[in-house]
């Protein structure tokens, strides 16, 4: 059996230099090797890193998906890993090995395009929004899966060559759906693995300035790019609803309400819905593309 070579990813804007330097001494104490490390410096010039890695200061910021893409290309166009792992830079490896855990899934499966970490807090709790499923009670159940989680995961380098990496226009907010969907209508399968672990501090993404408008925005780009025709209201009209319910904040509706209304009118890119088959795999997985 061939075990696949691993490479890894970080994108980082420089203002975690401390979780930063403690992610990737993580790395390094991993008992299986990744061919290269790549950590992308978002609008930073990463002059303070001292491990040996290949770093990419980028002069502007690209957001994380479009930070992520850089890395990407590099190593896919390199021929020299055939799975690529990706990490917040605030994460932490708390196991060593991970990385051969990750080569002894994808040696064993031919079509395991993605692999979700688990992503759990300094004292081992994963939040619900961190199961990539929808009966989310028990983050220790792992299997086959329609979505994955950004902060940490493995991509396989023939999905990657095959489907393309990131929506870079998303800038922030459901560009793993994105992905996760295009990986699901090529064929490929999902896995959420909660043995792996990337430990992250117990967070909010509406910490994020950007954080309304943004996902309302990018919202309806996907379902403008992903979804038959259809689907679209329906799944508009379901969000809408969990938005309605879920935001308590009169500014932060106002916020998505305005990304929302960007999002019916900005260029989404390229459409290329998803076959009517995907949508009946979704179904039968559990997540029908409609929430």
């Amino acid at each position: 059996m061939t075990l696949p070579r691993i490479g890894v990813v970080i994108v980082t804007m420089g203002t975690r230099p401390r979780e930063l330097d403690a992610l990737l001494a993580s790395v390094a104490k991993q008992d299986v090797a990744p061919e290269r490390v790549v950590l992308i410096g978002n609008a930073t010039p990463l002059t303070e890193v001292s491990a040996d890695v290949t770093k990419i200061p980028l002069k502007e910021n690209l957001g994380c998906p479009g930070g992520r893409n850089v890395g990407l290309e590099l190593l896919c166009e390199s021929g020299e890993v055939d799975v690529i792992v990706e990490l917040d830079d605030d994460g932490l490896l708390v196991a060593d090995d991970v990385f051969r855990m990750i080569r002894q899934l994808y040696a064993s499966d031919p079509v395991l395009g993605i692999v979700s970490f688990r992503i759990a807090d300094e004292r081992g709790e994963t939040q619900r929004r961190h199961v990539p499923r929808l009966r989310a009670g028990d983050p220790m159940r792992g299997g086959p899966v329609t979505a994955f989680l950004g902060g940490a995961h493995a991509l396989s380098v023939p999905m990657l060559n095959e489907i393309g990496g990131w929506p870079g226009q998303f800038f922030f907010g459901h560009e793993e759906t994105d992905l996760a969907w295009r990986a699901l209508d090529a064929g490929w399968k999902i896995l959420y693995e909660p043995g792996l672990v990337l430990q992250h501090p117990k967070t909010s993404p509406a910490r994020h300035a950007m954080y309304y408008r943004l996902t309302a925005r990018n919202r309806v780009w996907l379902a403008r790019r992903r979804l038959p025709r259809p689907l679209v209201p329906v799944y508009l009209a379901t969000w809408i609803l969990i938005t309605l319910l879920r935001t308590h904040s009169a500014s932060g509706l106002k916020t998505w309400t305005a990304g929302f209304l960007e999002g019916l009118r900005a260029d989404c890119g390229e459409r290329k819905p998803m076959k009517w088959a995907t949508v009946w795999r979704m179904t039968r997985l559990g997540r029908p593309p409609l929430i």
